[in-house]
């Protein structure tokens, strides 16, 4: 039975949403925090079980916490630090230990570099906390079961073809812009003909999704990554819940076991293997995958956007997919409230690939770097031979042996950079297409295009933020004195429906000024809508006591008399050397916010500068 077409029957909405993943819920979800009625499209009646991504970076947490999700909650669901601290190497799970690595930073010390740590987390959970948000805005209204099928890229506006799946009744969603946050085969993206760039590899994997309670087999062995060695697995195991929740995903031969031959009994025995011991499991999924990467060629076409895994998929290894989507959305929507609201021109909105795009490039290079190396690692071990009990007396052969384990240790570090991705989480700079050496080292930077640099700050007045003083006690190692400093960030300066102004005392007169002369420049139909907080080290906050805060006066020279304009989604617009004044102001905010194309006569405004 064919659709029916109903051309009366229609919506009208700012921003249609394709997809209820985490990115298109969040996004969302920001647009309501920053007034911006949004309709969420998602063709599934109800949320897919499998765990997916399990790493919510501590950039994602940021952004999270600038819009006004509860981090704190956020770390009371899914893996402790404890439990997710190591990456281990082993023989199977209830095997020997071979080798491990941390997984990530979660020492004590990256609290210099953020103010929250790397969290994991299933995603359906991460999901869940996001969509029990949704309900407390009436601008948000998510449709389940409903699919995308066609769109019209009007001047003025898109016409958006919406299918009812329960009755087949097809319906018309006329939105100001639609963005495409339904994933790695989106819909969207293929009906605009939008073509990916990147490379497959010759590696086909299979995820292998099974209920267990392994907490007897791993004891005290635990950790969020187990790397299993045997050559029956050669892949890994995802530890979301140990007393529940598992993903094998491992590294086949589709020569000798081609995808069609998987069944549930080939995923039993790769699944005893990686255990080594009987424990009780029920297979929910399986489905393979290759490993490649595709960043599409276009983020946006007239009035249409593609964010997340539509916009960009590439491997788990990493941990880099669901968080560069979560950037991509933090990035679109202060612009599209922008526009939405006069602030700003169609260059801003165009600014959002030039941003986002070149972070998917990198992000999905070092995915695929990450992978080939590990699972290159797991066939260095001895186990590529075609009959599995020689490989595996070769493995059992290879670690009892003192110099073939040298090799093996200098191996299993070389990965260390593949479980640290510090750099690429908070280290990315708008504008700066060079790929880092290491994804591992994170150096701050105060320049154009870099995220505002993170240091603990204690507030004159609460007044100065919204937000919840972070609980940082569930770092051990620290003292009830050291979580007490760590309550505020700078990065709590810059609210999310704003650009925040950074000055010193000694020349906050200066700033204030150069603000008050700039805004009686524009027209008053732009002065008003335009927001900006002056914050003034000195009087509204001040550092905390100690190396970080040290560092960070060095690194912004606000003793200079420079300020510091950030944009809302924390990164840094520009950086003022004094005198800088209301024209310098005035200079970036135009570009940034293409005024050119929205303020009428602003010949006028060039005549006064």
């Amino acid at each position: 039975m064919s659709p029916v077409q109903d051309p009366v029957d229609h919506d009208d909405v700012p921003i249609l949403i394709i997809g209820s993943g985490p990115c298109g819920l969040l996004l969302a979800l920001m647009l309501a925090r920053l007034g911006v009625r949004s309709l969420i499209v998602e063709r599934y009646p109800t949320r897919l079980d499998a765990p997916k991504a399990h790493a919510l970076s501590p950039r994602s947490l940021e952004l999270c916490r600038q819009f006004g999700l509860d981090v704190n909650k956020i770390r009371n669901i899914g893996a402790t630090r404890e439990d997710a601290h190591w990456v281990n190497f082993v023989t199977s799970l209830s095997g020997k230990l071979v080798g491990r690595l941390p997984y990530e930073r979660m020492d004590a010390e990256v609290l210099n570099d953020t103010p929250t740590m790397i969290h994991n987390i299933p995603q359906p959970e991460f999901e869940d906390f996001i969509a029990r948000e949704l309900p407390n805005h009436d601008l948000v209204e998510v449709r389940k079961n409903h699919s995308f099928v066609r769109l019209e890229n009007r001047s003025d506006c898109v016409l958006a073809s919406i299918e009812d799946r329960s009755t087949q009744r097809v319906y018309t969603v006329r939105c100001t812009y639609l963005v495409g946050c339904d994933g790695a085969k989106s819909a969207v993206r293929r009906f605009l003909g939008i073509e990916s760039e990147g490379e497959d590899s010759y590696e086909t994997m299979m995820t292998i999704h099974i209920n267990a309670n392994m907490s007897p087999v791993i004891k005290e062995r635990v950790g969020m990554l187990h790397w299993v060695i045997d050559p029956e697995v050669s892949g890994f195991i995802i530890g979301y819940d140990l007393s529940g929740n598992q993903v094998l995903i491992c590294n086949f031969d589709s020569i000798k076991h081609p995808v069609e031959s998987w069944n549930e009994a080939l995923c039993r025995k790769v699944v005893n293997a990686a255990i080594g011991t009987n424990v009780p499991y029920d297979v929910l999924s399986y489905r393979p995958w290759i490993l490649s990467r595709k960043v599409a060629k276009s983020y946006r076409v007239n009035r249409v956007f593609l964010a997340g895994d539509a916009a960009h998929s590439f491997p788990p290894t990493g941990g880099l997919g669901l968080n560069s989507g979560l950037g991509d959305v933090h990035n679109l929507a202060y612009k599209l409230a922008a526009v939405l609201r006069g602030l700003g021109g169609d260059s801003l909105l165009d600014s959002y690939e030039f941003d986002r795009r070149n972070v998917a490039m990198v992000n999905s290079q070092q995915s695929v770097k990450n992978g080939k190396q590990i699972f290159g690692l797991l066939k260095a071990f001895g186990t590529t031979d075609s009959n599995m009990e020689v490989a595996r007396r070769n493995l059992y052969r290879n670690i009892e042996d003192r110099h073939a384990m040298k090799d093996i240790n200098q191996g299993i570090e070389n990965q260390r950079e593949h479980f640290d991705n510090l750099g690429l989480h908070i280290g990315y700079i708008y504008g700066d297409h060079r790929i880092p050496e290491n994804a591992s080292i994170y150096r701050p930077v105060c320049i154009r295009g870099g995220r505002l640099p993170h240091a603990w700050i204690r507030l004159y007045s609460q007044e100065e933020t919204a937000l919840p003083p972070i609980d940082s006690s569930y770092v051990a190692e620290l003292s009830p004195e050291e979580v007490e400093m760590k309550r505020y960030s700078t990065l709590d300066l810059c609210t999310f429906d704003a650009f925040t102004l950074i000055a010193d005392q000694g020349t906050a007169l200066h700033w204030k000024q150069a603000l008050k002369e700039m805004c009686e420049c524009l027209p008053a139909s732009m002065s008003y809508k335009l927001k900006i907080r002056l914050a003034i080290r000195g009087s509204d906050f001040d550092l905390q006591p100690g190396k970080n805060g040290e560092d960070w006066v060095q690194l912004t020279k606000l003793y200079d008399g420079n300020a510091i304009l950030v944009r809302p989604d924390q990164h840094i617009l520009e950086c003022f050397k004094f005198p800088a004044g209301y024209s310098e102001l005035l200079r970036v905010l135009r570009e940034h916010l293409g005024w050119d194309t929205v303020v009428p006569d602003w010949h006028k405004v060039d005549s006064v500068l």
